[in-house]
């Protein structure tokens, strides 16, 4: 930072500031052992806290032995019944869009007849268009660098759109929820178009929805200038959308969305802060934390089928040498999963083919190289052995680099997916919990 600081503040200043605060504000994290607390809401094994009840999702990396003992597994993600990966199957063996099921299958609990996903498909086109002057008012006007921040600011400027924000009856939920669920994606390209002439001075190109697209076949057609896009191409973004749909209500942008519509809040409010949370990099931005390693890592490691450098280069981010210097490796480790993660597995296994026809099979193959290696560099490194696995962000990023899709929109569409599961545990928490989330925090000062 130079002496002129940033936003009016000098070195010195923040510096000063700052001190004062560590020196007032420090907190043993060994006090935290000491009195129980349980850091991240995790026990002592690792399992979250149990918090509630769903219905809607199951993530499973573990079991439990007759002693209570945490046993890891194989993961597995359950939709309402549903393995994960049974559906994905589904959608490849009959070539099918599968999107709008999994959503109605979160909403509802059941996957649609035909004749249900016909009329929710025919919900979900009329909806996608923005109300008259949203798009100018709220998003061309008043662009963003960061396409998250403005998918939340154009989330809660809906509630000035909407005659009857506040009810949280039933009726009212699923009207707002499946309006958010179709525009989305469209706030989504909108914001990219006004990021793109605001900072980078290229030309405005704005696509209206067309009918009879599924979700993921909208989004590439409004998103590309020229709308066109394959078959294959749109089924790959479809299994993105499905395998990000939910992801039970611990993960944080689910639980955040929990924690505020205890409150009666209304649905706005709740999905925005639910992308706050997805943003973080340590939540769903991790995707493009990955891919600016793996960038590093290319332009870095002289053979990247030489094990030994992988291994070295993944040592130095651990010791905070390379990377952003955080002394993460992204895409590595999850707070359920420790053999595997079940998206990240469909993700690598159906991404594959289409990496090594459009020329990124290097890139592919060193994430491969990650996912086998990043636990032994941790193992070299920290001095234990560590079960870790790799997690969907690991692949999830370069998927979207296969499709050709700006790195600026890689968590925006996560966001786009997850919405469905926000809108379904929202639903569940207003309607089921009917009790205010209100954990307590020990007070250690003077």
């Amino acid at each position: 930072m130079s002496d002129a600081g940033i936003h009016g503040f000098t070195t010195e200043e923040i510096t000063m500031l700052c001190d004062e605060y560590m020196k007032n504000n420090f907190i043993d994290p060994a006090v935290s052992e000491q009195l129980g607390v349980k850091r991240g809401l995790r026990n002592p094994d690792g399992t979250g806290v149990l918090a509630g009840l769903t219905n809607i999702c199951d993530v499973r990396g573990y079991r439990k032995d007759e002693d209570g003992n945490k046993i890891p597994c194989a993961g597995k993600l359950v939709y309402r019944g549903y393995d994960l990966e049974d559906i994905i199957n589904q959608a490849i063996k009959e070539d099918r869009f599968m999107f709008e099921e999994v959503v109605w299958l979160l909403l509802f609990g059941k996957m649609p007849t035909q004749e249900q996903l016909s009329k929710f498909m025919n919900i979900i086109e009329d909806r996608r268009e923005l109300p008259d002057g949203f798009p100018e008012n709220m998003i061309l006007d008043a662009p963003s660098p960061n396409i998250m921040n403005k998918m939340a600011r154009s989330v809660l400027a809906m509630y000035s759109y909407d005659n009857n924000p506040d009810d949280t009856r039933l009726e009212n939920l699923m009207r707002q929820s499946i309006n958010l669920i179709a525009q989305m994606p469209t706030m989504m390209i909108y914001a990219y178009q006004a990021f793109k002439r605001a900072y980078r001075h290229e030309s405005l190109i704005i696509h209206f929805p067309i009918k009879g697209l599924y979700t993921a076949e909208h989004i590439l057609s409004t998103y590309r200038d020229d709308q066109s896009y394959t078959h294959e191409e749109a089924k790959l973004l479809d299994l993105c959308l499905i395998i990000h749909a939910d992801h039970g209500g611990g993960n944080n942008s689910t639980f955040t969305n929990r924690v505020l519509s205890s409150t009666g809040t209304d649905t706005y409010s709740a999905i925005a802060s639910s992308i706050c949370s997805l943003k973080g990099p340590l939540h769903g931005g991790a995707n493009l934390k990955v891919i600016e390693m793996l960038d590093e890592m290319m332009a870095n490691i002289d053979d990247i089928y030489d094990e030994e450098e992988v291994i070295e280069y993944l040592r130095k981010i651990l010791r905070k040498e390379a990377g952003d210097g955080s002394g993460l490796i992204y895409g590595i480790g999850h707070a359920v999963y420790t053999v595997s993660d079940p998206r990240a597995q469909l993700l690598k296994k159906h991404m594959r083919g289409m990496a090594y026809r459009k020329g990124l099979y290097q890139e592919f193959d060193l994430l491969c190289n990650i996912e086998k290696l990043a636990p032994k560099a941790i193992s070299l490194e920290k001095g234990k052995v560590r079960n870790v696995c790799a997690n969907m962000d690991l692949f999830s990023g370069l998927v979207y680099r296969i499709l050709d899709i700006d790195d600026h929109l890689f968590t925006p569409i996560f966001a786009i997916a997850r919405c469905a599961g926000w809108c379904a545990h929202r639903m569940e928490e207003i309607e089921f919990s009917k009790k205010i989330m209100r954990p307590a925090y020990k007070y250690i000062g003077d």
